[in-house]
């Protein structure tokens, strides 16, 4: 077992609930979490009543039942999804203002033996029917935070040479701990003093306002336009309280949304992406006059293909992010078959919805008014990872002057 696993566990529970959806006197709190995390669970709890919250829920998984049910269940129960959930997650949503905390740990290649159609055909009426709570957390109108736990299968996959299960989770806990600075003496001033550096680079790409980004790798050529008046946004979220949060722990990247309307090149992935429990490597993507015009992968191609061509919205981009390859788990050499941690080791885009957070003014626009403004609108949004230590970006202004950003995947100002 690593050294002081219980006390750092205790750590890490208490950034989550304290950095992370920053619980308040009053809250109610939601988290998602498997089964095999119980003891991470408990500890949540704990530290959340600890700090006032009025009622914490736990809605609990299972990896194995959750394959089964993909395995087993005809198409059209599968996504007959009740009503009482969907108005359960409204309730949570518009009434009760729950914080969202949820803690992933799947194996990323669960469902790789399910029909690639009926995992896209849940997918699809899920994003639909909780819109309501998508669309919320997109907003920030409430605090929400997802955050990572050592499970099993996902331990197997990133470090399959370690002899034992034990070990692997051991390997995995270790570079969860290490990611979100609970090794520090002071987890919360470590985090404080990690937001303020991504500050600066928000600012000074706030100040600029770049009209197009040029990328340039191997494999990659692709010049996007940005919306007059984005905003690039980074660790630290606001909800309407004015209640800070951390929406994913770890973090490192600086983001802002695209103008979807001003897409051409080709970009092509230099990471695993884990979607819907199916593993897609080598995805390749085209882009024509502000859309995307075909995609393919080496493995998952199909899922590929149904994610952006048959999900409203999803032949546009919502989400460009900036994350230097010297950051912390890009060098630490692993990949983690996990978006959550893949994307905070490398550029990546996002396929769907843009965060109407990202322009001035988005969060009070209807759907209308975000898409006349180069926002793009959908039904989803998954990360894709595209940046390497090969990757140049230039920031094209209004006049055409150039200014590089990034040179061999590193900041360049």
């Amino acid at each position: 077992m690593l050294p002081n696993f219980e006390k750092n566990l205790q750590k890490y529970a208490k950034l989550l609930v304290t950095k992370g959806i920053n619980v308040q006197p009053g809250d109610w709190v939601k988290m998602t979490i498997s089964v095999d995390q119980a003891p991470l669970a408990r500890l949540i709890t704990k530290e959340a009543y600890t700090l006032g919250a009025e009622k914490v829920i736990v809605k609990w998984s299972d990896d194995e039942i959750s394959k089964y049910h993909y395995l087993h269940q005809p198409t059209e129960v599968l996504t007959e999804i009740p009503s009482y959930e969907i108005e359960e997650s409204e309730d949570h949503v518009l009434n009760r203002k729950v914080s969202r905390l949820s803690i992933v740990s799947s194996d990323p290649g669960l469902l790789n033996e399910v029909d690639p159609s009926k995992v896209s055909a849940y997918q699809k009426v899920a994003s639909q029917a909780f819109e309501v709570q998508r669309k919320a957390t997109q907003n920030d109108d409430i605090k929400w935070t997802v955050a990572a736990a050592a499970g099993a299968g996902w331990a197997a996959k990133v470090f399959p040479d370690l002899k034992t299960t034990e070990e692997q989770v051991d390997a995995l806990w270790d570079q969860i701990f290490k990611t979100c600075r609970v090794y520090e003496d002071d987890p919360i001033a470590a985090w404080d003093r990690h937001k303020d550096l991504l500050n600066e680079k928000a600012a000074k790409l706030n100040e600029i306002q770049f009209d197009k980004l040029h990328f340039k790798a191997p494999g990659t050529d692709l010049i996007l336009g940005l919306p007059k008046n984005h905003i690039w946004a980074c660790a630290g979220s606001v909800n309407p309280k004015g209640e800070e949060f951390i929406a994913n722990m770890p973090t490192e990247e600086v983001f802002t949304a695209p103008d979807t309307r001003r897409m051409d090149g080709v970009v092509r992935s230099t990471k695993p992406l884990s979607y819907a429990g199916t593993l897609i490597t080598g995805i390749e993507v085209h882009f024509k006059d502000g859309k995307i015009v075909d995609v393919s992968a080496e493995t998952g191609d199909e899922i590929m293909k149904k994610l952006v061509f048959e999900n409203d919205g999803a032949t546009g981009l919502g989400e460009v992010a900036l994350v230097p390859d010297p950051s912390p788990i890009s060098q630490s050499g692993i990949t983690f078959f996990n978006t959550l941690f893949d994307e905070n080791a490398s550029n990546h885009l996002a396929i769907g919805s843009a965060y109407p957070t990202t322009i001035q003014g988005g969060t009070k626009m209807s759907k209308e008014e975000l898409t006349a403004h180069g926002m793009n609108v959908s039904t989803v949004h998954v990360d894709f990872m595209i940046g390497s230590n090969q990757m140049d970006i230039d920031g094209i202004k209004q006049d055409g002057t150039v200014v590089p950003i990034f040179r061999k995947g590193d900041w360049a100002f």
